[in-house]
């Protein structure tokens, strides 16, 4: 075959088949944050259990609300053998009652003084005069008054069987308008801890998590 006749060949002839590219590598998946992770952790806690908490005898009193306040959200069962429990509340808590005191001083002033002098003289004599005339008033008030309160706070943490922080939350308060400080503080953390429980529960569910109270 010529040469010419050979370009012609290759100008008429089919193209050759194209080759379908290589299928792309997947994408990794995405690796877990560590927010989803104590999320899925929470969500398979049950049986909890309550550490003795640091802080002295207020302390130990604060324990048992605790406790109290776990059990009246219906959400976990509160365990006194800690081998029996999913997870471990731990921390400190703290309850003091302190007296404040506020001092304040009020003072008021009024001044006014008048005065008038005159002299005279002749040939013969001289003489002066002199008159004045002054007002002055203070009053003065000071108040001391003390006021008894009470304060409590607790910072607390649910602790899983491998050791791992799962929860936590810190929580202080002067007291209720029906509970001491003591019990708003515990009943405030369980509460929180039963709202974000009943939220994890749902996102291991892969339903929407309830809207926070």
């Amino acid at each position: 075959m010529t040469a010419e006749l050979w370009v012609l060949a290759l100008l008429f002839s089919d193209p050759p088949p194209k080759t379908a590219p290589p299928p792309k590598p997947q994408a990794a998946a995405a690796a877990t944050s560590p927010d989803d992770e104590t999320t899925k952790m929470l969500a398979k806690v049950r049986r909890i259990y309550v550490d003795t908490l640091t802080g002295g005898d207020e302390a130990l009193q604060f324990r048992d609300m605790v406790m109290s306040s776990l059990e009246q959200t219906k959400t976990f069962v509160v365990t006194e053998n800690p081998d029996k429990a999913d997870a471990v509340l731990k921390g400190a808590a703290d309850d003091q009652v302190f007296t404040d005191y506020h001092d304040s001083e009020e003072s008021i002033g009024v001044h006014a003084q008048e005065s008038h002098a005159n002299g005279w003289r002749d040939r013969y004599d001289g003489g002066n005069n002199a008159n004045s005339h002054g007002i002055g008033m203070t009053d003065s008030d000071a108040v001391h008054s003390e006021e008894r309160k009470h304060e409590a706070f607790a910072a607390l943490r649910l602790v899983d069987r491998d050791g791992d922080v799962i929860w936590s939350s810190t929580q202080e308060s002067l007291g209720g308008k029906y509970a001491g400080a003591s019990a708003d503080v515990a009943a405030r953390i369980a509460k929180q801890l039963a709202a974000d429980y009943r939220r994890a529960k749902a996102v291991a569910a892969g339903g929407k998590p309830p809207q926070a109270p």
